[in-house]
């Protein structure tokens, strides 16, 4: 695909972390979110092609933040061509037996985050014709006991059809990338089952979404590991 501008919300580490290096390494523009500072620091450094990519500390559920990252880096680069809604993280327990007050942050986070940025995002990606990603799971395709997280990604499926029939008509594709269990921090804690796949294989989705040619709208991508039932 031609060079693009790319924003990655949430992308200092795993699924994003790998997304923002593969589209540098392919020429590309980057602009990447993440709450964390010094974690922006790290990534901003071990990355390179400082002249190609963009740290923004921002956090994703919040407006005037996401708002904020599109604006500076349309300003940086000139023009954005994609946006991925990749930040989303898993508190880990469940609604019958779990802390109700971790459940606030990764609901915002997970479902009013993709909202935010495809607000902020989606007059600019008119004008270049481009795409918004969205970054859903096999969760959000699958159902489990008492899983607020799966209900949190079932959101990002509805999310990204009521975008699709919305951008569909002004120019602007939108894409659902469903990971299944993925090698990644986000894990951290839970154990990750031995089949699990590296995140470059999702990272290789994203950016074939992003290379798909001017009128063709790829909708839903599900990536499973060989091994993974569910």
């Amino acid at each position: 695909m031609n060079s693009k501008t790319v924003l990655i919300t949430g992308a200092t580490s795993g699924i994003g972390a790998h997304t923002a290096r593969m589209l540098l390494d392919r020429g590309h523009r980057v602009a990447v979110t993440g709450r964390n500072e010094t974690r922006m620091k790290t990534f901003l450094d071990d990355a390179g092609h400082p002249d190609r990519l963009l740290g923004l500390v921002a956090d994703a559920a919040d407006w005037q933040a996401t708002e904020s990252a599109v604006t500076r880096t349309v300003e940086h680069f000139g023009a954005l061509d994609a946006a991925v809604a990749n930040a989303g993280f898993m508190s880990g327990d469940s609604i019958g037996a779990g802390d109700p007050t971790l459940w606030s942050p990764m609901v915002l986070t997970n479902v009013l985050g993709p909202a935010l940025l495809a607000h902020a995002a989606l007059p600019h990606l008119e004008a270049t014709g481009g795409r918004l990603v969205l970054i859903g799971s096999v969760a959000g395709l699958k159902n489990s006991p008492a899983n607020l997280y799966s209900a949190t990604k079932w959101a990002t499926t509805g999310l990204a059809e009521n975008l699709r029939l919305h951008a569909t008509a002004r120019g602007v594709g939108v894409t659902l990338v469903n990971p299944g269990m993925i090698d990644t921090p986000f894990w951290q804690g839970a154990g990750v089952p031995p089949f699990a796949l590296p995140p470059q294989p999702v990272a290789e989705a994203v950016c074939f979404a992003l290379g798909q040619p001017a009128g063709v709208d790829l909708n839903t991508l599900t990536i499973r590991p060989m091994g993974q039932p569910v």
